[in-house]
């Protein structure tokens, strides 16, 4: 795999934790800034939701521009949005500032989704999205729980101020790392705009939404199920939390090995098994050693559906990949703010630490069922005439 991808996975890995390290550090930000766990959960929303506005309106503001340019930018200002998160002095303000974090996230993943295609042979392509991605899995393992720590011992702006340090090495990275990859002639943002006529695209997004909020309405909520529930101590919940960036990662790599061999029977299957770990949780989290377990095949299964979703996305948009990659990570944060609201109501509303699991399954099942319908009537379109080298076109001169 060339070294180029490393550079991206840098920034990634500081996405991952910012993105993720909120959730393990609520219980601290609730207190700091005198708000219920519930309302901090709103953070994870704000974030998430930043996502889904910058994905279209950064992608549309940089096409047509070199692909290289656009990354070093975007992982600029995401490293300038967590300097904002650092230094807010209220709720709303650090609402505000996660809000603007959010908004290169998605525009950084579809555009380096394509890159990391541009940077190997097609038949690789599901493979080196999942090395990209790994950064922000890999984050799981390393950066969330000592984050956590962090946080715990020194302070959540200080882990704040951390990941402003690993996004400016991103930044540099990349600089550094990744090749010139102009834009083809054709990647204005009206030809971009075309692969929007997809039915298949939008249900290949709506899986997204619908599905993923399972996983997100689960893990935002992590934190007090594992110490309330679980009866993990507050310092080892962060060995906990490594153990979900393990199972996610080895999802990662299988879910991206898996895509390229069997993509929709891929799709499906690691939403049904989420959708069943998720309601096995509610049971086995009143165990320390259960819930351990549980932990690593939901990171598992939520994220082998990663690289998968992204190369249909990528294969379904055809010869213009870069705004439906970066709307996909619309989709999987939407998914993210609609899990941790959903999650929070039911905590609201009574139903006990427990409950998020729950509503994490049913809202996974659901994706499951879109994935089914969609891969039905995938099967029952004659497929277009060299479909494949038309996608692999797509990877390599977009």
């Amino acid at each position: 795999m060339p070294l180029a991808l490393l550079a991206l996975a840098v920034t990634a890995f500081a996405i991952g934790t910012t993105e993720f390290a909120a959730m393990g550090l609520l219980p601290q930000v609730a207190d700091s800034l005198h708000v219920s766990i519930p309302q901090a959960g709103w953070l994870i929303s704000a974030y998430a939701l930043g996502v889904v506005v910058g994905a279209p309106l950064l992608t549309a503001l940089a096409a047509g521009r070199p692909r290289k340019a656009v990354l070093v930018a975007l992982a600029a200002l995401f490293a300038t949005g967590n300097l904002l998160c650092a230094v807010a002095p209220d709720f709303w303000t650090l609402a505000a500032a996660r809000l603007i974090t959010g908004l290169p996230h998605g525009a950084f993943f579809g555009a380096g989704a394509v890159a990391a295609a541009e940077l190997v042979a097609p038949d690789r392509r599901a493979r080196a999205v999942a090395v990209m991605f790994s950064g922000l899995t890999v984050a799981n393992i390393v950066g969330v729980p000592a984050a956590t720590l962090l946080g715990q011992h020194l302070g959540w702006r200080a882990t704040m101020l951390v990941v402003v340090l690993i996004a400016a090495a991103g930044t540099v990275a990349i600089a550094r790392l990744v090749p010139a990859l102009p834009s083809s002639g054709q990647s204005g943002l009206r030809h971009e705009l075309r692969a929007f006529r997809s039915g298949q695209l939008w249900l290949a997004l709506a899986t997204v939404v619908f599905g993923c909020g399972g996983f997100f309405a689960c893990y935002s909520y992590i934190a007090p199920l594992l110490t309330e529930v679980s009866g993990y101590a507050t310092g080892s919940v962060t060995l906990v939390l490594a153990l979900f960036g393990v199972g996610m990662t080895i999802g990662n790599v299988l879910g991206g090995f898996a895509a390229d061999r069997a993509l929709r029977p891929t799709v499906c299957a690691a939403f049904v098994l989420l959708s069943a770990t998720l309601a096995l949780f509610a049971l086995t989290a009143h165990a320390r050693w259960s819930a351990a377990v549980t932990v690593v095949l939901i990171g598992l299964f939520g994220f082998a559906i990663v690289p998968a979703v992204q190369t249909l996305v990528l294969q379904k948009a055809r010869s213009a990949p870069t705004l439906a990659s970066a709307t996909v990570q619309g989709a999987f944060n939407l998914a993210n703010a609609q899990g941790a609201y959903f999650g929070g109501l039911a905590l609201d509303a009574g139903l006990g630490w427990t409950a998020p699991t729950l509503v994490g399954a049913v809202l996974a099942a659901a994706g499951a069922v879109v994935a089914v319908l969609a891969w039905a009537a995938d099967r029952r379109r004659p497929a277009p005439v060299a479909t494949e080298p038309a996608a692999a076109a797509a990877m390599t001169t977009a």
